[in-house]
């Protein structure tokens, strides 16, 4: 089965800031082991990859396993390490230009749809990279002194909750390598689908009102969940539970994909340029459909929530069923009442919202200002968590975002209706 963060430290991050400075005990304990819980997990959902799965790239929009291993440390050494410890040398001078991804105030780098190019350095390489970081890092939280590692817990915080990013991007990328490959190969042959919580189809009704929407307490969050802000929400009904396989095969047979009136313009384009004709990673066997997984090619569960669509996809089915796609705000007021089945641990939900700022966003200063704030334009929020997102990385006012032609993400679906 797949791993996951043990209980442990998915406690200690999932509301970061309070637990890392305000518990008992040594704060350099504390992330010592909050850190080596992180990186461990991203080497246990590596060790089922050969070397040669490692390499590959698959599309443009994805990366290979061993570049999100080293991106994933080159982050510490360049921001932590090479910012915060005297005379540190880096460990190879040519990796902040292989590892380096968007960070333009950090240096030149190599082009993002080249990554699968590199076969050097090895992924033994990368492994004694990731060591010799590791060692320098825990090094320093066990010397650094309280006080300077309470002014670095906000940098510690983005570093770890980068890393768990990536390791949910390990999943989604190699299961879209491994789904170009005819054989076709599984990650991890007992996975299955996680199991889901769906109750009897029933409608949340909001009310019209005035709600806090926005991360407002202490615990670590990213710069584009703030600030907290008064919305108006309502009257909107939200359904309690994902759209499933079943009720997006009846789309299908609707002739969803062939109706032109169903989509948006740019969405029908896609689908007409790409041939689709089901949601992604699904394939037609001798009349039946099945659906390339973790666990490798496995029939599809008519009751299981739909993976693998596009915001262009959700988008016409919602206006095939008569519905829509609720606005992220709406999302999060529902999600807080506790009365979404599945919210979180299965797919990630498209919202008809576009990414933008909150009412008086700031980004951060520096370099690591460009982690979010650039990326606020053509693309659509998605909230809740999916079945690759790591433990302890969920919260009510995460803001994903994707480009609406993406769909090799856990991505699903609930519709919204007027009230």
């Amino acid at each position: 089965m797949i791993v996951t963060t043990p209980p442990s430290a998915a406690a200690a991050l999932s509301a970061a800031s309070p637990s890392l400075l305000s518990e008992s005990g040594s704060l350099a304990q504390r992330l010592v082991d909050a850190y080596l819980a992180v990186r461990g997990e991203t080497e246990r959902r590596t060790a089922p990859l050969s070397p040669e799965d490692q390499l590959i790239q698959s599309m443009p929009d994805a990366s290979p396993a061993k570049w999100h291993r080293a991106h994933t440390t080159w982050f510490f050494e360049q921001f932590l390490l090479g910012e915060h410890v005297d005379g540190y040398k880096p460990f190879h001078p040519d990796y902040a230009y292989l590892f380096n991804s968007y960070y333009v105030s950090a240096g030149p780098r190599h082009a993002r749809h080249q990554r699968g190019h590199l076969t050097r350095p090895g992924a033994d390489e990368v492994t004694a990279y990731r060591r010799h970081v590791d060692t320098k890092v825990v090094k320093f939280f066990e010397t650094a002194g309280e006080a300077k590692l309470r002014q670095l817990v906000p940098l510690i915080e983005v570093g770890l909750n980068h890393e768990q990013q990536h390791q949910e991007l390990m999943f989604t990328d190699i299961l879209h390598a491994f789904a170009q490959n005819p054989i076709p190969p599984a990650y991890d042959p007992a996975w299955r689908f996680p199991a889901s919580k769906r109750g009897p189809a029933e409608w949340l009704t909001l009310n019209e009102g005035i709600h806090t929407v926005g991360h407002a307490d202490d615990g670590f969050h990213f710069d584009n969940e703030r600030p907290a802000h008064r919305a108006l929400v309502g009257p909107v009904k939200l359904a309690r539970n994902l759209v499933t396989n079943a009720e997006w095969s009846a789309f299908m047979t609707d002739g969803g994909y062939s109706t032109a009136t169903l989509w948006l313009m740019d969405g029908f384009a896609t689908v007409s340029n790409e041939g689709w004709q089901a949601p992604g990673h699904w394939r037609e066997i001798d009349g039946e459909w099945m659906m390339m997984t973790l666990g490798g090619l496995q029939p599809i569960d008519p009751a299981a929530p739909v993976c693998h669509v596009s915001y262009y996809e959700a988008d016409a089915f919602a206006r095939w069923a008569g519905k829509h796609l609720p606005t992220e705000m709406e999302w999060e007021v529902a999600a807080r009442a506790g009365q979404l089945n599945d919210a979180y641990g299965i797919v990630w939900q498209w919202t008809r919202s576009s990414y933008s700022p909150y009412p008086g966003y700031r980004a951060i200063e520096g370099a690591l200002g460009e982690y979010n704030g650039k990326f606020m334009v053509n693309q659509f929020v998605l909230r809740g968590s999916s079945l690759a997102t790591p433990a302890g990385h969920s919260r009510v006012t995460y803001r994903n975002f994707f480009y609406p032609h993406h769909r090799w993400q856990f991505t699903g679906l609930r519709l919204a209706d007027y009230a």
